[in-house]
């Protein structure tokens, strides 16, 4: 699955409002709260039930993007319903036929409250992590509250998405598993998306690392950039490359995006450049350890509550 955060995830298919086998999967679901609407990126959380189980469910709804070699068909079979005119401008709500492109919908289930907490609406907090904030706040919460990571010892055991693996490179030390993130339809190459995850385990973020791990993260950039190229015939000027901080789940791994692509978390509040986490440890050993480092939390999140317990944002 390789995407961000919670990789509970049972199932992700791209379903239709009503065609299809994949169709009986949301039948008996039904609606508890809307946890959060992003008209930006046409996407919608919800939290539900499915009938008869006591588990809960959170379902993420996201709108596929439009098809350039059936734009032609889709228009012309659509209803269109004028909502405004003016001068040489118009506006229409547009019905298309059933046949062309509806929404994705990734389930998690069973969800936990840390999932409906983290798909829901929330403020947005900046933080500026110095190293002793690191000790003191910051590792001690998340050793006691981060998210399992069984789905990423599935992967690299190809107990699961084996059949997605892009890449794998086997060494236990430099190695690692390159596949498509969910947020990818795997068809669109200016949304690509693939994710890099390391065979090492024990490196949790960007905090651990330090000169010992330059051949990794090397390995990382030169071999994974060469096989996008061969696969995919993107050069690396067109790829963002980079480490989330705070990442979504504590195994490191490192995100190969389109430079088209507006991904989530690209944003100077949690990507880093690999190319540059490569030159600080090489210019500091200890970079990492020391630097102060900023990023952003939402009033759920249990690292905000810690934070707020300590008089932080006071």
């Amino acid at each position: 699955m390789s995407g961000e955060g919670d990789k509970d995830v049972i199932e992700a298919k791209r379903m239709k409002y009503s065609d299809g086998e994949g169709s009986q999967v949301l039948k008996d679901f039904s609606v508890t709260k809307i946890l959060k609407e992003d008209s930006k990126v046409k996407l919608m959380a919800i939290h539900g039930k499915f009938e008869g189980a006591n588990d809960e469910a959170v379902l993420l709804l996201e709108k596929l993007p439009f098809a350039p070699k059936t734009v032609n068909a889709m228009l012309t079979g659509s209803n269109l319903h004028e909502t405004l005119k003016n001068d040489i401008y118009s506006t229409y709500e547009a019905i298309s036929p059933p046949s062309f492109p509806g929404y994705k919908t990734t389930m998690i289930y069973p969800a936990t409250e840390k999932h409906i907490a983290k798909y829901s609406e929330q403020d947005v907090f900046v933080v500026h992590e110095t190293k002793e904030l690191y000790s003191t706040v910051t590792k001690p919460s998340l050793e006691q509250s981060s998210f399992s990571l069984q789905w990423v010892y599935n992967i690299l055991e190809k107990k699961t998405e084996s059949d997605r693996i892009v890449h794998e490179d086997v060494d236990p030390e430099t190695g690692f598993i390159l596949l498509p993130d969910m947020k990818w339809d795997r068809k669109d190459l200016n949304n690509l998306y693939l994710v890099a995850i390391i065979k090492k385990h024990g490196v949790k973020s960007l905090r651990d690392l330090n000169q010992q791990h330059l051949p990794l993260l090397k390995n990382i950039l030169n071999a994974g950039t060469k096989v996008i190229k061969e696969k995919f015939n993107i050069p690396v000027s067109k790829l963002r490359i980079y480490i989330h901080y705070q990442p979504s789940y504590y195994h490191l791994h490192v995100h190969f995006t389109h430079v088209k692509f507006d991904a989530p978390g690209s944003d100077v509040f949690r990507a880093h450049l690999l190319s540059s986490v490569i030159e600080n440890i090489e210019n500091y050993c200890d970079f990492y350890e020391n630097k102060t480092l900023s990023f952003t939390l939402r009033e759920n999140d249990n690292l905000f509550k810690k934070y707020k317990e300590q008089g932080y944002f006071d």
